[in-house]
């Protein structure tokens, strides 16, 4: 398995816009929560969300192979279960099978969520600091907020045995910890 350091290498090498960057960072500090919470392979559940997008910039005239290319450029260098994951996280795009693992839906939801925690801490002056899953719960009820958020992605949370609460909470301090590499410190 490769390391993190080349995992980092290769998302800024193939990944040329910043905030796509950010939210590959986003989406393995949720993944490695998770993977904590779930007692799960912390560095492979990170590196899977870390890497899950590699190939957006080269996907994204052509959606269908979102998930598809990056799988192809790390099957010898992950573990089959999170080039699988890598897969079906795309699947509604890519035709790939559904997700059926807990890391499958686990990607899932962790990146979808990131979305929706970074445009909530993007309106408030205290950016992530303090969040509460609370305040996140009423934004995912307002459709106009984060219009693009797929909320029944992010509801998978329940596949992975946590409740709404517990998973936006998660997802926050995860994110909270990293908040200068996602320019979101306080302001």
């Amino acid at each position: 398995m490769l390391s993190r350091e080349k995992a980092l290498d290769m998302v800024r090498e193939k990944v040329q816009e910043e905030n796509l960057v950010r939210h590959s960072l986003a989406t393995e500090a949720v993944m490695r929560s998770l993977a904590r919470r779930l007692d799960q392979d912390v560095e492979t559940w990170g590196l899977t969300g870390l890497l899950h997008d590699l190939d957006y910039t080269l996907t994204q005239e052509d959606y269908s192979r979102h998930g598809l290319e990056s799988a192809q450029i790390l099957q010898d260098q992950l573990p089959p279960e999170a080039v699988r994951a890598i897969e079906a996280h795309a699947a509604e795009l890519n035709h790939a099978p559904a997700p059926s693992s807990t890391l499958d839906y686990a990607l899932r939801c962790a990146e979808t969520v990131t979305g929706l925690v970074m445009a909530a801490a993007l309106v408030r002056p205290e950016k992530l600091s303090g969040m509460k899953a609370k305040s996140l719960k009423k934004k995912m009820k307002d459709k106009a907020f984060a219009a693009s958020v797929n909320r029944a992605i992010i509801a998978e949370h329940e596949k992975l045995g946590l409740d709404q609460n517990e998973f936006l909470s998660l997802s926050i301090q995860a994110m909270e910890e990293i908040a200068p590499d996602l320019g979101l410190g306080q302001s």
